[in-house]
């Protein structure tokens, strides 16, 4: 092939010379660009840091607490109720709501995509929760979150459901009142509704002296969830461990609400009370009724057991009154300890008949008689004395249509006829001379006789000592009140009193050793003035020791059935365990040691 052809085939390439330019001459402007766009973000980004350093600080400081700082809002607790000795009353105890969400469950060792079916949830929590687990998976089925499973639940319990590890489970801790003495002090600790509001008693009257000390608690969390120690507001971690505490005894008050039950039952009665009083301070140790309720379960009953009927509700004492009365005569001294009265068994009072209980005359008869025999016509023969302006006065003194000055909620006034009635109407200073025609509460009557046991002060009755803190209890309180009556007065009542447990209608209390003085009560009972046929309120007071009285026992049971219903055979019964209880708990001494090592032996 010749060399022609060759070089058509196979042109020779030619050769590229590259061309060099210089840097100088490289074009200005596309680096000016370039070093524009560069300068403009360095001041973009210098001044976004500055914005945020300077303008946002506060606001994104915030939002950060609000990220790492953990708030908690007080839970309303309250303090609890101790009665004389520190046993608990009321108290709160820490209970929990368990909330599910199904969309979250899962189980331990499970991958963290996994959700588990509710089945399997509800079957694992039936033990536990001792529910069925068909009735949990109802609960689970159809809502995939905020499904509240079960409320009242205890520590022990939430334990052991934090144990299983279940993923979309929730428990919210929540204070609930608890009355560990269930119904013995229900009508007047009272209690609170399921919304923590309180409803009656206690609970209610210091509501906001039973409230614990508590504030809003804002902690800062570490990024692994340790506390820090900063911002904190003073006294936010306080500890608050006050208790109210009472004055009533519940060993002495369970004796008496059993003995007082048992009563109301056996002579069908609507309702009974029960008080025992400290005469030197006011102190009351037993404040009991029956019917009464289980606060821990109060939507079982009906409302009109929340309420203590013995401090609420008037009645027309009778002749339990009758101490007091001769009393005030003995005070005015327009009779003496030594005079008689003519009971000729019948009278005729401003046309009205007045006649004693069982009919009979008793002739001249001295006043302890009077009060033995429980004779309505001796009465009325020895307050006829007294000025009728006089003894409308007294009875003012004395509080009847006062609300007395106590500590007891829902404490009431008596009734009391004005007086004009009273001074105009002769029925009326005679039908109070045997104690009616005038109403008070159980609690104002045994103040009264109060009065004749501690010498003529009248004291404020009174259930709580104060808040103490910790484990510590208040003393009793000192002897205090005004000066009524004179105390040879009431020495003269008192050995009265005393024949009437000796040899009258009180023989049922008396307890070998023992000084007791006492009156009982069977009144007719009254509703809105008119009285009601067959109808009758029986009654019993007691003071205890003759010698140095100390307390007051008495003893109220309305309409009890049955023709041989009186304040002897209803209330004298349930005074004597009361009393036999109380000379225990008390430590009281004999008053006559001989006497009772005598029936010991006998």
């Amino acid at each position: 092939m010749s060399r022609q052809t060759l070089s058509r085939l196979n042109p020779p390439q030619r050769r590229t010379r590259s061309r060099v330019i210089p840097l100088e001459k490289v074009p200005s402007k596309r680096l000016w660009w370039v070093f524009f766009i560069l300068c403009t973000g360095l001041v973009g980004l210098i001044g976004r840091m500055a914005w945020l350093q300077l303008v946002q600080t506060g606001d994104l400081e915030s939002r950060a607490r609000q990220l790492q700082t953990q708030k908690s809002q007080p839970l309303g607790q309250r303090r609890p109720i101790v009665d004389r000795n520190g046993r608990l009353v009321a108290m709160d105890e820490k209970r929990f709501r368990l909330w599910a969400h199904p969309r979250y469950f899962n189980f331990p060792g499970d991958e963290l995509s996994h959700v588990r079916p509710a089945d399997d949830v509800a079957k694992t929590l039936a033990p536990v929760l001792a529910v069925p687990a068909d009735r949990l998976k109802a609960q689970l089925a159809g809502r995939q979150s905020g499904i509240k499973l079960k409320e009242g639940i205890d520590p022990e319990t939430a334990a052991s459901i934090r144990a299983l590890g279940i993923s979309g489970l929730d428990l919210e801790a929540y204070p609930q009142r608890i009355y560990p003495q269930g119904s013995l002090f229900a009508n007047v600790v009272g209690f609170l509704n399921d919304e923590r509001v309180p409803q009656a008693g206690l609970e209610q009257s210091r509501d906001g002296e039973l409230l614990r000390y508590e504030q809003p608690r804002s902690l800062r969390m570490g990024a692994d969830g340790t506390p820090l120690p900063d911002d904190l507001a003073p006294g936010v971690f306080f500890g608050d461990d006050l208790r109210l505490q009472l004055t009533l005894d519940s060993g002495l008050q369970e004796l008496t609400v059993k003995a007082l039950d048992a009563q109301v039952k056996k002579w069908k009665a609507k309702k009974g009370a029960a008080i025992v009083m400290d005469v030197t301070n006011g102190e009351l140790l037993v404040l009991a009724s029956t019917p009464t309720y289980d606060p821990n379960r109060f939507w079982s009953f009906s409302p009109g057991r929340f309420r203590e009927w013995s401090v609420q509700d008037l009645y027309e004492p009778g002749s339990t009154f009758k101490p007091i009365n001769l009393a005030l005569a003995l005070q005015e001294g327009v009779i003496q300890p030594a005079d008689r009265v003519h009971d000729v068994g019948r009278l005729q009072i401003g046309g009205w008949p007045i006649n004693n209980h069982d009919k009979r005359a008793n002739g001249l008869i001295d006043f302890a008689t009077v009060l033995q025999v429980s004779s309505n016509v001796g009465m009325v023969q020895a307050m006829r004395h007294l000025n009728d302006h006089l003894y409308w006065s007294w009875m003012k003194r004395l509080g009847i249509d006062r609300k007395p000055d106590t500590d007891l909620p829902g404490a009431v006034a008596g009734q009391l006829k004005t007086k004009e009635q009273f001074t105009t109407q002769p029925i009326e200073p005679a039908t109070t001379a045997f104690g009616q025609g005038f109403s008070l509460t159980p609690l104002k009557l045994a103040q009264l006789h109060a009065v004749l046991a501690n010498g003529g002060r009248l004291v404020s009755p009174h259930i709580t000592r104060g808040f103490r803190s910790g484990h510590a209890l208040a003393p009793a309180a000192s002897p205090s009140g005004q000066q009524l009556l004179k105390p040879e007065v009431t020495r003269t009542v008192m050995s009265w009193m005393e024949s009437v447990v000796d040899e009258g209608s009180g023989k049922g209390v008396k307890t070998p050793g023992y000084r007791i003085g006492g009156k009982t009560g069977t009144a007719q009972k009254a509703l809105n003035g008119i009285y009601l046929p067959g109808a009758k309120i029986c009654s019993f007071v007691a003071v205890l020791p003759v010698e140095k009285p100390r307390y007051v026992v008495l003893i109220v049971v309305d309409e009890p059935q049955g023709a041989n219903a009186y304040g002897s055979t209803v209330a004298v019964p349930v005074a004597k365990q009361v009393i036999d209880g109380l000379l225990v708990v008390e430590k009281i001494p004999p008053s006559n040691p001989a006497e009772l090592n005598k029936a010991a032996k006998s």
